[in-house]
C-alpha cells in the first residue's frame, strides 16, 4: 500500500514523492555498475600479474564484491546481488589462505563470475530484467532531521564504507526518531567516538586495506576501557565473521540488507536506560525513633521513605505519596495494624498494595491472623537491615510489575486506554492549577484494516510498534503517549503552544509516511490523521477528547494523511 501524497496540504513542494526518490537515486546506482566492474576487473589483473599473493589487492577485491552485494541487496537487484555473494565467498578463501600455491587456478572461476556481472549489468542498461527483480523500494534518499523537539532522543553512529547503505539507515532510523550521525572512513568515525560517545553503533564488518569494522571496536574498548554498544553489518554469514563480532563485544549481527524495523528493536534495548524510579515506602508507627531507624535503612539502600505515626493520617498520605509498599506497625493506639490494614483494603485502588507488618509479636497464630487481613509478610522486630531491605525490594518490585500490567499496552508498552483516559483528567488538573497549557492529539492509522487483509496482522503489529517507537524517540519524558484503540493512539502535550504542536505532528506524520515495512518479499507505507485540540479553548477532559476526536475524523474526511486542529468549543 503505498499512499497517495494528494490532499497533503503540509508537504513541502520541493519534496520529491518517495518513488521518485526510490527511481532516481537505483538509477544512479545502476549507471555506476559499469565504472565498479572496471575496477574488479583492473584488480584482477593485477593480482594476476604478482608473483605472490598480495593481500592489500585481494582485500580491495573482497571488497569491492561485498559492496556489489550488500547494495545490490538493498536496490532489489538480487540477480547482481546473488552473483557478488558468489564471488565474494570466492576471494575471502583467496583472504583465508594466503600462503595457498599460485598452482590454483583462481582466475578462471573469477572471470567467469565477472562475465556473469557483465552480462546482468548489460541487461539492466537495456531495461530486460528489471521487472523481475523485488525490493527496488527499500531504498530512498536521506532525509535530514534536527528532532528539535526532544534533545535526549537516542545518538546512534553508523559506520560503513558504501554509501548508499548509509543513506538508507539514515533516513529509516532518523524517521523513527533516532539521532543519527553517519561515518564512511573509520578515522572519521573513531575521531567522532572519541568527541562524543554515541549511544550506540551500527558497524560495518569490512572496510579498506584490510581493518575490520570489529577490529575497529576492539581499539576503542582498549582506548576507552569501555565497550561501545554495538551492531555489526556484513555481507557474510559465516561463522567466523559472527565469532570476530561476539568477541568484540557487539551485541548483535544482521547480515545485509538489514532491516531498518529489526535494527530498531534492537537499538531500543541497547539504548533504553531506564533510570528506575526509587521505591516509595510508607512507614506507619507510632514510635517516631523506630519509625525513623527503619527510614534510615531504607534510605541507605536508595528508597524513599515516608513517615507517619498516626494512623489517621494514611488516606491523605496514600492518595499524595502513592508508595509501592507500605511497612505497619502490629500493635499501635487508637488503631492497631489489623484494623489499619482492612481499612486500606477497602479501597479498591489499594487492594493490590504490598502491606507488610513489623512487630515483636513471634505468635504464629497472630501473624496467621494478620494475613488473613490482606498483609503481604511478617518482619519481626529487631529487623536485620539486610534483610529488612531484601524483603522490601522483592515485593515493591513485583508490586510495580503488576501495575505496570495493569497500566500498559502489552505490545507498544504504552498507556492503554484506561490508563491514558485518567492521565486526561489528572493532567488536565495540574495544568488548570499550573496556569499551563494541555495538548490533546487523537492518532489514527489511515487504512489499517487494509495492512492487515493485505500483509497479515504480524505486518499490522509492525506498523504500530514502529508508530509507538517513533513517538518515544520525539516525545518529552513529561508527554503522556496512550495506544487508545487498536490503531488509535492518543497524546497529551504537556505546556507546549499550539503552532509548536501542529509542527511537531506535522513533522512526524511526514517522516512516518517515508518509513518502509516489509512483509516477506513486500514491501508497503503507512499513514496516519491526527486530530488536536487544546486547553484552555476546551476546559473538560470531554471536551478536549470530544474535540480531538472531531478534528480527527475531519482529517479522515478530508483525504486522510493529514492534520487538523479544533478551536471550537463542544462544552
Amino acid at each position: 500500500m503505498m499512499p497517495s501524497a494528494e490532499g497533503n496540504t503540509y508537504m513541502s513542494t520541493s519534496e520529491q514523492p518517495l518513488q521518485k526518490k526510490i527511481a532516481r537515486l537505483r538509477v544512479s546506482f545502476i549507471n555506476q555498475l559499469p565504472a565498479r566492474l572496471e575496477q574488479i576487473q583492473e584488480l584482477v589483473q593485477l593480482i594476476a600479474n604478482q608473483s605472490s599473493h598480495d593481500q592489500a589487492s585481494i582485500s580491495e577485491l573482497y571488497r569491492a564484491f561485498h559492496n556489489l552485494h550488500g547494495t545490490g541487496k538493498s536496490f532489489g537487484l538480487i540477480d547482481l546481488a546473488t552473483i557478488a555473494e558468489k564471488a565474494e565467498g570466492f576471494v575471502w578463501k583467496m583472504l583465508d589462505a594466503p600462503d595457498a600455491p599460485r598452482a590454483i587456478n583462481w582466475a578462471v572461476p573469477l572471470t567467469d563470475m565477472i562475465q556473469q556481472l557483465r552480462e546482468q549489468i548489460q541487461s539492466y542498461a537495456d531495461g530486460k530484467s528489471l521487472h523481475h527483480q523485488v525490493g527496488a523500494e527499500s531504498f530512498v534518499q536521506e532525509y535530514s532531521h534536527n528532532n528539535a523537539f526532544n534533545n535526549t532522543a537516542p545518538l546512534i553512529y553508523i559506520c560503513d564504507d558504501e554509501p548508499e547503505q548509509v543513506d538508507y539507515l539514515v533516513h529509516q532510523l532518523g524517521c523513527l526518531g533516532y539521532q543519527v550521525k553517519s561515518f564512511t572512513q573509520t578515522t572519521e568515525f573513531r575521531k567522532a567516538v572519541m568527541k562524543q560517545r554515541p549511544d550506540a553503533v551500527i558497524m560495518d564488518v569490512y572496510f579498506p586495506h584490510g581493518r575490520t569494522g570489529t577490529d575497529e571496536l576492539a581499539s576503542i574498548k582498549e582506548a576507552t576501557g569501555r565497550e561501545l554498544p554495538a551492531i555489526v553489518l556484513s555481507g557474510s554469514s559465516a561463522f567466523e565473521s559472527r565469532l570476530s563480532a561476539v568477541r568484540a563485544g557487539s551485541a548483535a549481527y544482521f547480515t545485509k540488507p538489514a532491516s531498518p524495523m529489526s535494527l530498531a528493536a534492537v537499538l531500543d534495548e541497547l539504548v533504553e536506560y531506564k533510570e528506575e524510579e526509587p521505591y516509595r515506602i510508607l512507614i506507619v508507627d507510632d514510635e517516631p525513633e523506630i519509625a525513623e531507624y527503619h527510614s534510615l535503612i531504607l534510605e541507605d539502600a536508595g528508597m524513599i521513605a515516608r513517615k507517619i505515626y498516626d494512623p489517621s493520617m494514611v488516606f491523605e498520605t496514600l492518595k499524595d505519596f502513592s508508595p509501592d509498599l507500605m511497612l505497619i506497625d502490629m500493635y499501635m493506639p487508637v488503631c492497631n495494624g489489623d484494623e489499619l490494614a482492612a481499612l486500606v483494603r477497602q479501597f479498591p485502588e489499594y487492594v493490590g498494595l504490598p502491606i507488610v507488618f513489623l512487630s515483636t509479636e513471634t505468635n504464629a497464630q497472630k501473624q496467621f491472623n494478620a494475613m488473613r487481613a490482606g498483609v503481604e509478610g511478617f518482619i519481626t522486630k529487631p529487623v536485620v537491615a539486610d534483610e529488612l531491605v531484601a524483603s522490601v525490594t522483592l515485593r515493591a518490585e513485583r508490586m510495580r510489575t503488576l501495575r505496570s500490567l495493569m497500566v500498559r499496552d502489552s505490545l507498544t508498552g504504552l498507556y492503554n486506554h484506561t490508563t491514558t483516559t485518567e492521565m486526561l483528567i489528572s493532567s488536565l488538573a495540574n495544568a488548570k492549577r499550573q496556569q499551563e497549557s494541555l495538548v490533546m492529539v487523537m492518532i489514527d492509522l489511515d487504512g489499517f484494516k487494509s495492512v492487515n487483509d493485505t500483509y497479515g496482522h504480524m505486518a499490522g503489529d509492525q506498523v504500530i510498534v514502529a508508530l509507538s517507537r517513533m513517538f518515544k524517540h520525539r516525545l518529552r519524558s513529561t508527554d503522556v503517549i496512550g495506544r487508545y484503540g487498536g490503531e488509535e493512539f492518543a497524546l497529551l502535550l504537556k505546556d507546549i503552544p499550539d503552532n509548536l504542536a501542529e509542527e511537531l505532528v506535522n513533522e512526524m506524520r511526514q517522516d512516518f509516511s517515508k518509513i518502509i515495512f516489509c512483509s516477506g518479499d513486500k514491501q508497503f507505507t503507512c499513514t496516519f490523521s491526527a486530530g488536536i485540540s487544546m486547553y484552555p479553548d476546551h476546559d473538560s477532559s470531554e471536551g478536549l477528547r470530544m474535540a480531538a476526536d472531531t478534528a480527527l475524523y475531519l482529517a479522515k474526511e478530508q483525504g486522510r494523511n493529514q492534520v487538523v486542529v479544533s478551536r471550537k468549543k463542544y462544552e
